[in-house]
């Protein structure tokens, strides 16, 4: 779930010390979940974990509360439990609260869609949303398109979930500053722990972990929406602390860079066209992500989707209770000092934690926003690394790859998107994590026309779609590179004026409608012109099917055979 803004909190003196007990609980939780992870990989396990299905998708065999948590662990992420209640202490509801609507209009778009997709891939065997693309248009060009705008988005996505776990570190006393080894030490062993169990199990590893990782964060919450308020002085107190600081006067800019935004407790007139599409813009990206759809298509049918659009709303509760924790934070007076004695307001859930609760409870919130960062970035490197494999690799280098090929080359690959994204930590600022991951936002959401508008017709042409794709992705870049802020000349934000209303809004949303206005007249121009449209491999029916339909079992029976040979994949 993407951060929106940079912050600027209030500076205070940093914080000294290492908290033992809170580090002594965080390392043994982390210890606990390695274990699991590694023991995930004998967890209803195959004959063998050497295909894309089994080591990528978990045999494509989770039911209903499996799949809600590793959706759940997947979706709100480490960086979600950090950044949200981060905009709400430093930027206030429009930057952060919009995450609460747009997580739940999120889950009724993917009740109507995401079944479909389902159902088409498990006919056909695809792994990715590219492989769909692929099948439907018979457009190898249109797949790349959609392969490397996933894989692209995805690589911030993952760098963020490693800052998840410096924040913790940070706060905790490690990790922030000293020598390099000192400094960067704890993250390596993280990563290192990661790639290792993430290599041996595959999706199982995040699917079981996600269950120590959901109960810890909803334990943590509920107990600090009970607790907390009554420590700071009530709500009352709070929504005073918070309406007091709407009248401060924003620190000034530096030259060349952007004003920093007024802190705002309400959606004003000015903000609400910038409030409603954020909201919908990123509920239409979400299920966009290759990381959102691996979880779905592990699940083992039709009705395990459906059933899990109508449950998932509950995380929303939970994290409406989270971006709350950011006006309690101003209310407690918390400074989010880093050990380099800079203010950082990405702290500011941990400092509140270590602050208001016992070292021992400071060590469990700790170790949930820790855990919480690693199911989502194992997720999300396998994801790439199996759009990298189906999608690139094998479409464009090794069109004759084994299935166990496929399988080893997702698994290096897969060690190689964790590094990137480990070296991106260590060697770039954090503000530009958050940028690239804004704009990666931007990108994700113009590949929505190709995939979901082709789960329901075939109208739109491929080369359409090809082309309003660019456009989009040039628009949106482009619009983005130009948005500054407090802490950057370029990239600053992910909001723009809309052209012709004139409104502040989501540069992603305007750039989708640029797109789907060039596929549709494109396409009325290339039919007319009788461009051939490629081969469509699918069928009606294929979108409907489920896992008893005769056609599925066939392609269940024999999993691991060549595509060419396989009577269920194409």
């Amino acid at each position: 779930m993407p951060a929106q803004l940079p912050f600027a909190p209030n500076p205070s003196t940093p914080g000294t010390g290492v908290n033992g007990v809170a580090l002594t609980v965080l390392i043994v939780l982390f210890l606990i979940v390695t274990v699991m992870g590694f023991m995930a990989a004998r967890w209803r396990r195959a004959e063998s974990m050497e295909s894309l299905d089994e080591w990528g998708l978990g045999g494509r065999s989770f039911g209903t509360w499996i799949t809600w948590f590793l959706l759940g662990g997947d979706l709100y992420t480490a960086y979600t439990f950090v950044a949200v209640p981060a905009a709400m202490f430093a930027s206030g509801a429009v930057a952060g609260f919009f995450a609460v609507p747009y997580t739940i209009v999120a889950y009724p778009i993917i009740f109507f869609f995401m079944s479909r997709l389902w159902s088409i891939s498990h006919r056909h065997g695809y792994v990715t949303s590219a492989d769909f693309v692929r099948g439907r248009y018979g457009s190898r060009s249109l797949s790349l398109a959609i392969s490397v705008t996933g894989f692209v988005a995805l690589m911030p996505y993952i760098a963020l979930q490693l800052v998840g776990i410096q924040a913790v570190l940070e706060v905790a006393g490690i990790g922030g500053s000293g020598n390099w080894l000192a400094k960067d030490l704890p993250l390596l062993i993280a990563f290192g722990v990661l790639a290792a169990y993430t290599y041996s199990s595959g999706l199982r590893a995040p699917a079981v972990i996600a269950f120590v990782k959901d109960i810890l964060i909803y334990l943590v919450i509920i107990v600090a929406i009970i607790y907390l308020p009554s420590k700071v002085g009530g709500w009352s107190h709070i929504f005073d602390a918070v309406h007091a600081k709407t009248e401060t006067t924003p620190p000034p800019s530096k030259p060349g860079y952007g004003p920093a935004s007024p802190f705002v407790d309400t959606v004003g007139p000015k903000a609400q066209w910038a409030y409603v599409t954020l909201a919908f813009g990123s509920a239409m990206a979400l299920f966009m992500y290759p990381h959102s759809i691996t979880a779905v298509l592990s699940s083992k049918n039709r009705s395990t989707i459906r059933r899990n659009a109508s449950i998932l709303p509950a995380y929303s509760f939970v994290l409406a209770l989270l971006a709350l924790l950011g006006w309690v934070a101003i209310a407690a007076g918390t400074k989010p000092i880093g050990l380099d004695g800079k203010p950082n307001a990405q702290l500011v859930v941990p400092q509140l934690f270590e602050d208001q609760f016992p070292d021992w409870f400071a060590g469990v919130a700790f170790a949930a926003i820790a855990i919480g960062a690693l199911v989502p970035a194992a997720i999300m490197s396998i994801a790439a690394a199996n759009t990298f494999t189906r999608n690139i690799y094998k479409e464009w280098i090794r069109p004759n790859a084994t299935v166990a090929e496929e399988a080893k080359v997702s698994k290096i690959t897969s060690l190689v998107v964790k590094l990137f994204a480990l070296v991106f930590v260590f060697t770039m600022d954090k503000q530009n994590a958050i940028n690239f991951q804004l704009l990666g936002g931007i990108w994700i959401l113009q590949t929505f026309p190709a995939i979901v508008v082709g789960l329901y017709t075939r109208w739109l042409h491929r080369w359409a779609l090809l082309a309003g794709w660019a456009v989009a992705m040039i628009y949106g870049t482009w619009q983005a590179y130009g948005i500054k802020s407090p802490a950057t000349k370029h990239f600053g934000g992910s909001l723009d004026t809309i052209p012709v209303i004139g409104k502040l809004g989501y540069i992603a949303l305007t750039a989708f409608v640029l797109n789907v206005l060039i596929a549709v007249v494109l396409t009325l121009v290339l039919r007319a012109a009788k461009v051939p449209e490629g081969v469509d491999e699918t069928a009606k029916a294929d979108y409907f099917v489920d896992s008893d339909d005769p056609r599925v079992q066939a392609y269940d029976a024999d999993p691991y055979d060549d595509v060419e040979t396989s009577p269920g994949k194409a």
